[in-house]
């Protein structure tokens, strides 16, 4: 089975990248290439953490999305208080086809959640096309007792949510997942981000029903740390995601989930996952990879319960590229990783370190730094 992709990803390299404070991301200004059109608080909001802001803010989001009057609106710097989800529909074409520059800037703005039925806490969905939304500085802080923080669904066919960019998104401490986009979502970038400490994953991308696409998805500098399930994960079939200088820690379950394969992972590291474990025989890889994928200058390193970088069952293609697998204290047997898979699959590594276990009748190409070349097939 092949990966599903709407379009072939180019290899590309990006610096490695790590949020270095809430509190820096959120003075950072807003681009001075931007006006906004309105502000939270021409719509009533507070920003106080007390007062509740779920209608004020219902209603600028209403606002922004608002077909041919969408617009870009500010949320000042403050704490906004949500006891109720704010969740936007865009309207059935023609009304609902926005393909303006819209979105929110809210750098220093946190929305704090006191939403304990599970709802999501913003929930945007698509219902015609969603064209150039940004969200920017926005920080979405959790009850545990909410859904997901941040979900955007395009699950209807023929609709479409594309061209979009989230930058600098915190989102800490949901009941659910941290981010969730599914269905038609694509050619869109999620930079210098953080999703931490949510009760499921740290980010969810998936296709959705009616055979709605999530695909060209591209996440640089991003950290996915603390979750309590995987830090990031590809279900549903979607495999077209690419992931440059990103770091997956401290997760219950895997850094990085993907059940159809990842397009490709660039500099990206994998540290003390597996949390959940009980103990360094009973952990994992940082990495779980079915189908096949593109690793280039991924590292892991554990001293508690990950065993190694990449865990995998080829059916396609894997290709590794300079990657490392190392630990010390309990964790000083991590290693690479552990590859399986089937005759009419193959395996690519060139210059990785770390000891890497084979198994299956799965060809493997193994060009060590060293100099040597080690070909293995049906290997145990």
């Amino acid at each position: 089975m092949t990966p599903i992709g709407r379009r072939d990803l180019f290899a590309g390299g990006a610096g490695f990248a790590l949020a270095a404070s809430t509190q820096a991301a959120a003075a950072a200004p807003a681009r001075a290439d931007i006006v906004p059109d309105t502000s939270a608080r021409a719509f009533g909001a507070i920003g106080d953490g007390v007062t509740d802001d779920s209608a004020a803010l219902q209603k600028l989001f209403d606002a922004v999305f608002a077909g041919k009057q969408a617009k870009t609106a500010t949320i000042p710097p403050g704490r906004y208080l949500v006891k109720r989800p704010i969740r936007v529909k865009t309207a059935g074409r023609s009304a609902g086809n926005i393909t303006r520059r819209c979105g929110i800037l809210a750098h220093g703005a946190v929305v704090v959640s006191a939403i304990k039925d599970g709802s999501p806490v913003i929930e945007i969905e698509s219902r015609a096309t969603l064209r150039y939304v940004l969200i920017d500085g926005l920080q979405i802080q959790g009850s545990g007792h909410d859904g997901h923080g941040l979900s955007i669904i395009c699950e209807t066919r023929g609709t479409y949510f594309y061209n979009f960019c989230l930058r600098d998104i915190v989102v800490e401490g949901c009941g659910g997942d941290g981010c969730r986009l599914i269905g038609n979502i694509f050619e869109g970038q999620i930079f210098n981000s953080y999703f931490r400490d949510n009760k499921g994953n740290g980010a969810t991308f998936g296709h959705g029903r009616q055979d709605t696409v999530l695909s060209a998805v591209h996440v640089f500098g991003g950290v996915f740390g603390g979750n309590g399930r995987d830090g990031a994960a590809l279900i549903q079939k979607a495999a077209d995601v690419g992931f440059y200088g990103c770091y997956f820690l401290l997760n219950q379950r895997y850094g990085l989930s993907a059940s159809t394969g990842c397009t490709l992972l660039s500099h990206c590291g994998f540290e003390n996952n597996h949390q959940g474990a009980p103990d360094f025989a009973r952990g994992g890889e940082g990495l779980r990879l079915l189908v096949g994928g593109t690793l280039i200058g991924c590292t892991a390193y554990s001293i508690y319960n990950q065993t190694g970088l990449i865990r995998a069952f080829v059916t396609n293609r894997l290709t590794m590229i300079g990657c490392t697998g190392d630990g010390g204290g309990k964790a000083k047997k991590a290693g690479l990783g552990e590859i399986h898979g089937k005759k009419k699959g193959n395996a690519t590594l060139i210059g990785c370190h770390g000891s890497i276990k084979r198994k299956g009748a799965l060809d493997v190409v193994d060009m060590a730094s060293s100099g040597g070349l080690r070909l293995g097939g049906g290997v145990e």
